[in-house]
Formats: C-alpha cells, sequence, structure tokens
C-alpha cells in the first residue's frame, strides 16, 4: 500500500537454541535487531512483528530425492546450490555436519511461520554480501556495518553481533525482492535461494554455515 513502510523480519538462523540467532525488523530501512535463542522466542518476536515476509538464512528444502536431511544417498545439491557453485559463490552443502541440523531447523521454522500465514523465503547473506561487495562479518564486521550503511540501512547498532548483521543481509534482501529488484536462483518447488541482483562480489569469501 502507497505510504506504508514495506516491514520485512530477517534472520540468521543458528543450527541450535543454545546458540544466537540474530533478528532484524526492517520497516522501511530503519533496523531493529537483537540476537535470540529459543524456537519459541524467535516465532513469536517474527509475529510481533507483523511483516509483510520473512527471510531466513538456512535451508529450507531438502535436494531432491531425500525423504530426510539424515537419509544416506547421493542426493546433496539443489538447483539453487549447483546454481551458487556455477557463480563461485562459496557455500557449505547442506547435508555436511553441522548443516543437517540447521537445515532441519529451518525447515521446522518455516512450517511453523506458514502455518500462521506468513511467506517465508531463503537468504543466503553472505552470497549477497558477494554480491554487493562489501565484507562477511567473520572478514571485517566493522566493514559490514558500514557497507550496509551505504547500502541505506539505518539504525545499525556500532556493536551489533555478526548475526544481527546478516539477519539486517537478509532482511535487505527481503526488501529488495518484494520491490522486484532481487533474483530467485533454483525455484520454489524444490529449493530457491534470493539474492540481490548481481552487482559485483569480493574474490576472498567464506562459505556458508563457517560460523
Amino acid at each position: 500500500m502507497r505510504g506504508r513502510a514495506l516491514v520485512v523480519v530477517g534472520l540468521d538462523l543458528a543450527g541450535s537454541p543454545r546458540r544466537p540467532t540474530g533478528f532484524c525488523l526492517l520497516r522501511g530501512l530503519t533496523t531493529e535487531t537483537r540476537d535470540l535463542l529459543s524456537d519459541e522466542e524467535i516465532v513469536t518476536s517474527v509475529l510481533a512483528a507483523g511483516p509483510s515476509l520473512v527471510t531466513v538464512d538456512a535451508p529450507l528444502n531438502l535436494p531432491p530425492g531425500r525423504r530426510s536431511i539424515h537419509e544416506r544417498n547421493g542426493s546433496h545439491y539443489r538447483s539453487c546450490d549447483l546454481e551458487l557453485r556455477r557463480r563461485r559463490i562459496p557455500f557449505f552443502p547442506i547435508t555436511l555436519g553441522p548443516m543437517r541440523g540447521l537445515t532441519e531447523r529451518g525447515m521446522a521454522i518455516r512450517a511453523e511461520l506458514e502455518g500462521r500465514g506468513l511467506r517465508v523465503l531463503e537468504i543466503y547473506p553472505g552470497g549477497a554480501q558477494d554480491v554487493w561487495g562489501i565484507p562477511r562479518a567473520k572478514r571485517d564486521k566493522g566493514g559490514l556495518r558500514r557497507g550496509l550503511a551505504r547500502l541505506g540501512l539505518k539504525g545499525l547498532r556500532v556493536r551489533a553481533s555478526d548475526h544481527e548483521l546478516d539477519a539486517a543481509s537478509a532482511a535487505l534482501v527481503g526488501r529488495l525482492f518484494l520491490q522486484g529488484r532481487a533474483e530467485v536462483l533454483g525455484d520454489f518447488e524444490t529449493g530457491a535461494i534470493v539474492m540481490p541482483r548481481t552487482v559485483r562480489r569480493n574474490k576472498v569469501a567464506t562459505p556458508r554455515g563457517s560460523q
């Protein structure tokens, strides 16, 4: 609706409720960020925000041919993962080690939020940061915060955690998607990652899931 700011929630989901999940409420271009822990806390915070879209840094679909993340077979990649590899954007396969727990949790959070009527999309903040040409948090957290500010985000705290900054990145990609300024890798039936349209990317990057 004209005159009403877009509201997007970005989540940098941890694989375990014992580790912090970054949360960003993006209203227009103004951020409110914090770290959360339990699934209940995450779902409650998202619902309270009333977003038009929720973007999650976690795999939200299984590779084709898998009935569970723990099934042992040769299917390790979704079409969106293969497109990341084609573009030379580093990531970890979702069937590798700790990525399994993240995938399970991501799918559960997605199901819960979609059951409440919200739209949930998969985002890869590290890949988005590569496209924007700004550093990932593990390499230069201050540089990432300054880069997001140059992209227009307001209110980012100087002491924001890595997880909060990645959640803010995820929320910004969601805003771009709602504005028709993002692209979809893969497809929404079998697995899709939403990314900003390619401008340029850093030469040095860190694989997804390395935090």
